[in-house]
């Protein structure tokens, strides 16, 4: 971007627009220059301009922050200002506001050139809060529709009731509710991921795991250092699906920030996804240790109702199609949902036991309940959780079953397979 030299109100307005769309458009080509470059208040994709209303926007920094690049858009700087200074208020430990803030008072007595001319921070401390500036500012301009659901999530068991959705390439944690078998977006948070991006696959490559996971566990900040902030919630990676690909490293946790900081930049984990403590603090309440799934994706999409059906009825009819597959006792029709993976090289002999189990059996029922349907990788993984209760002339069991399904030339079949067994005396609880 061209270096622009201001003294006026009107010229900070076109530098702060010009910088903004460069850094949106850097990284979002779907959103056009002019939309972003327009004399108009930056619009929601939900057309909720309350959220960038006051006072229901008052007791958030990151709000406030967003409110202040709207009043610099808008010339009115004095007003810019005051919203700076009361995000600072609120967290003196804010690096992206006391950067701004530094700007706004510069621009009084000189020209700059950009988001933080007059800071004395380093390029790379530099770098990290024009990019934190500018994942802040797309959560305002990119927020999801009221009308609009998650197509990574199709659906969620009854008991279910939240899930929490990483979306990488926004930066953002979103906490979705499970309303009447509808996933719902209920919040969402600025997030940290690894300094290296996504797609972790060895210890130490600072990068971030993509898949579905689950917190298994809670731990108290007594017992962490400050660096995990208020503190921590370890997930379930490497999985079953990073193990079969040898995929490696441990460690890889929710968690909060020091005590000193606010935020950290976009990346700058080791692999952890990282919230304010605020903010952690508020996820507590709807985080179920064992059961809350972490769906972690490079870029969330959101669609009509009508998209998100058909995405939930394709995988539910290929799930009961597998099912009604294996009643019908037919092993060729059964093995055509799994992948070459599964019944080929190394894996025959698990289809070839399969093959005689079926044949085995005079009659085969099975019921699928408290489902769980993900998508992940770019939409090309699904992830299927479910209590299967089997019956048969020789063996009834329950169990929680587990099913990756991989697109393979345009159709789902199954890559790995998992299942638990269930003990009598907790199924019976749970009936009860």
């Amino acid at each position: 971007m061209k270096s622009v030299l201001f003294t006026s109100a009107h010229f900070i307005r076109d530098l702060f627009q010009a910088f903004v769309a460069a850094l949106l458009l850097a990284a979002s080509p779907w959103i056009q220059a002019n939309d972003i470059l327009s004399s108009q208040p930056i619009l929601l994709a939900a057309a909720d301009t309350s959220r960038l209303s006051l006072p229901s926007m008052a007791l958030s920094p990151d709000s406030l922050i967003s409110k202040a690049i709207q009043d610099i858009r808008a010339s009115r700087l004095d007003d810019a200002l005051h919203e700076v200074n009361r995000a600072i208020a609120l967290r003196p430990d804010f690096k992206l506001a006391h950067l701004i803030r530094g700007d706004l008072l510069l621009a009084r007595a000189r020209p700059i050139s950009g988001l933080g001319f007059g800071s004395t921070a380093n390029k790379q401390s530099l770098t990290d809060l024009r990019e934190e500036a500018r994942v802040r500012l797309l959560r305002y301009i990119d927020q999801p529709g009221p009308d609009l659901f998650p197509r990574q999530i199709l659906q969620l068991a009854p008991d279910q009731k939240f899930a929490l959705l990483a979306d990488t390439s926004r930066a953002r944690l979103y906490l979705i509710e499970n309303i009447n078998g509808e996933p719902h977006l209920k919040s969402d948070f600025y997030m940290t991921i690894g300094k290296n991006g996504t797609d972790k696959r060895v210890e130490g490559d600072k990068r971030t795991p993509m898949g579905v996971y689950r917190i298994t566990d809670q731990l108290p900040r007594a017992s962490l250092a400050d660096l995990y902030g208020d503190g921590a919630y370890p997930l379930n990676y490497p999985n079953e699906w990073d193990r079969l690909h040898n995929r490696g490293g441990h460690g890889i946790w929710l968690h909060g920030v020091p005590s000193n900081t606010y935020s950290r930049p976009p990346r700058s984990s080791d692999g952890c996804v990282v919230v304010a403590n605020p903010d952690l603090k508020e996820l507590s309440r709807w985080i179920k240790v064992g059961s809350t799934p972490v769906i972690i994706t490079e870029r969330t999409e959101w669609v009509p109702r009508e998209e998100w059906e058909r995405s939930r009825d394709d995988m539910l009819g290929r799930l009961h199609a597998w099912r009604e597959d294996w009643e019908a006792r037919d092993p060729n029709r059964f093995l055509r949902h799994y992948s070459h993976s599964m019944i080929k090289g190394e894996s025959s002999n698990w289809a070839r036991d399969k093959r005689r189990n079926i044949l085995d059996k005079e009659w085969i029922r099975l019921e699928l309940s408290d489902i769980n349907l993900f998508l992940f990788a770019n939409d090309e993984m699904a992830y299927a959780e479910f209590i299967q209760r089997y019956n048969s002339n020789k063996l009834a069991s329950t169990s929680t079953k587990r099913l990756y399904w991989k697109l393979e030339q345009g159709t789902w079949r199954v890559a790995l397979e998992k299942a638990q067994d269930i003990p009598a005396t907790i199924n019976l609880a749970k009936r009860n």
